[in-house]
């Protein structure tokens, strides 16, 4: 069988931290970790992490320290992974252009690494598969396009990563380098050792296409700033997202799009990466609109942002985008209401969070009690409230009365509306009445007294919304007077 690789036009970046479990603790008394004697002196003794585990002391390997080095890795690239144990993956496809190859890249990663106090070991090849077996089994460097699979070959089987017992049992076969086993017919070793030893050599040797999976979704689109001289004043950050925010808005504007996600990452010099990230309710691609909710979000930090020793990387992501159709003026001014009204939520939810700025959306119910909730004012799409009719007073009133206060009423006649009723201590005489308007509960819910509602005018023009709870005979014997609203 030919090996060749699936695309040749994609470069993987492994990284593999050997001591990663003991560098990350290791005391630290300054931005640089221990020199390298220092890791010397731990073979004279044994050395090792644990943790109690149901009063048992077991070994520990945690890959916590991973994750803060997968973000910081986004500096060269937004796809990154983490590989365990104690390794990353990185997708590089087009972002060695920014250096002047792909050794510079590699080799400003591993000082950068090493400067943060971790030893790396980093292999540049045309599958994530092969990146990760040459960099834990192999030399560092970079493998030039196509010339992954000699390397590969050579390695020895650990590099394949399997079982201990297929392991032993390749050994004793006589097979002791990858090569070796990928010249045997695949089937019986499928048969003997499973598909897993099977799919882990296609991919190996580039026979099957493979990806890596990003901890984080790729953005629509993004930019970045780069700064010898890092900055230390927060005034200089909002000036260069604003620049970015322009270039982002550009872009979104040439695909015809607008975003709905917009999140600022910002590189420290020491490899922390604090992220501040704003949403709109409508997709959006206005420069002011844009910063103004950067301002919102930076005010409203409950601990302002740590410059450290700098930040010497800003970048400005879209991880959500959406269609955004060119804005039309309208002659009553509705659009442009309609705009200041959606920045006005996308402020108020940014500094008091997206729980506490509501909207009421209707529900396709009769019960007045739940025709509306409230849901997030960002989530909230067109709101399809009836319109009511012209030159026709309200059939509800806007605001009820929760719970329904009970009131003492006369009525003409059993079904009848009142004559006079009695509200917290007032009597009102009825002067006009109108309904009744008969709601009982949907058959899915749980059976509830039906109710008969009126609109009733009082003598001096108070006007009332009210309700008789059960219908006289069938439900009950003595049906019961709410008062559940007031009309304006």
């Amino acid at each position: 069988m030919t090996d060749t690789v699936s695309d040749p036009s994609r470069r993987y970046l492994a990284l593999f931290l050997p001591f990663l479990s003991i560098e990350r603790h290791w005391p630290r008394s300054g931005p640089s970790q221990p020199e390298k004697a220092d890791y010397a002196a731990l073979a004279d003794e044994p050395y090792a992490l644990a943790e109690k585990i149901q009063g048992a002391m077991r070994l520990a390997a945690v890959d916590a320290t991973a994750l803060r080095l997968a973000d910081s890795c986004e500096r060269w690239t937004p796809r990154t992974a983490v590989d365990p144990p104690d390794g990353l993956l990185l997708d590089i496809t087009g972002c060695a252009g920014l250096f002047s190859s792909e050794a510079a890249m590699l080799a400003e990663i591993d000082t950068r690494l090493g400067r943060a106090g971790f030893t790396a070991r980093g292999v540049i090849a045309d599958t994530p598969d092969a990146a990760h077996a040459l960099a834990r089994f192999g030399r560092p460097g970079v493998m030039p396009p196509g010339a992954v699979v000699p390397a590969v070959r050579a390695l020895p089987l650990a590099a394949l990563e399997q079982p201990p017992a297929t392991e032993t049992a390749l050994s004793r076969a006589g097979l002791k380098t990858i090569g070796a086993v990928a010249d045997r017919p695949p089937a019986p070793l499928v048969a003997r050792f499973g598909p897993g030893l099977g799919t882990r050599l296609r991919r190996m040797l580039g026979r099957e296409d493979a990806r890596i999976a990003p901890r984080r979704p790729v953005p629509a689109c993004e930019a970045a700033r780069h700064f010898l001289d890092p900055v230390v004043h927060l005034q200089d950050v909002a000036a260069t997202l604003a620049m970015l925010a322009e270039r982002v808005a550009a872009e979104l504007e040439r695909r015809g799009q607008g975003g709905r996600v917009f999140e600022a990452a910002l590189f420290r010099t020491d490899g922390v990466v604090r992220r501040l990230a704003v949403e709109s309710g409508r997709p959006l691609r206005d420069v002011r609109a844009i910063m103004r909710l950067f301002h919102e979000r930076l005010d409203s930090l409950a601990e302002p942002v740590d410059p450290g020793f700098g930040f010497d990387l800003i970048r400005l992501s879209i991880p959500v985008a959406e269609k955004q159709l060119p804005a039309q003026s309208e002659l009553e001014g509705e659009a442009r209401s309609a705009d200041m009204l959606a920045d006005l939520v996308d402020r108020l939810t940014t500094r008091l969070g997206p729980e506490r700025v509501l909207r009421f959306q209707p529900c396709d119910t009769h019960d007045p009690d739940r025709a509306a909730y409230a849901v997030p004012a960002r989530h909230a799409g067109p709101i399809p409230w009836p319109d009511p009719p012209r030159d026709e007073p309200p059939t509800r009133p806007i605001t009820l009365i929760d719970p329904p206060e009970p009131i003492e009423t006369t009525a003409g006649v059993p079904d009848g509306p009142p004559i006079r009723f009695r509200w917290r201590r007032v009597l009102h005489d009825v002067a006009r009445a109108e309904g009744p308007e008969r709601i009982a509960a949907e058959w899915w819910r749980a059976a509830a007294p039906t109710r008969d509602y009126f609109r009733v005018e009082d003598r001096d023009g108070h006007r009332f919304w009210l309700f008789r709870e059960g219908l006289y005979g069938s439900e009950t014997d003595r049906p019961g007077w709410f008062l559940h609203g007031l009309f304006p």
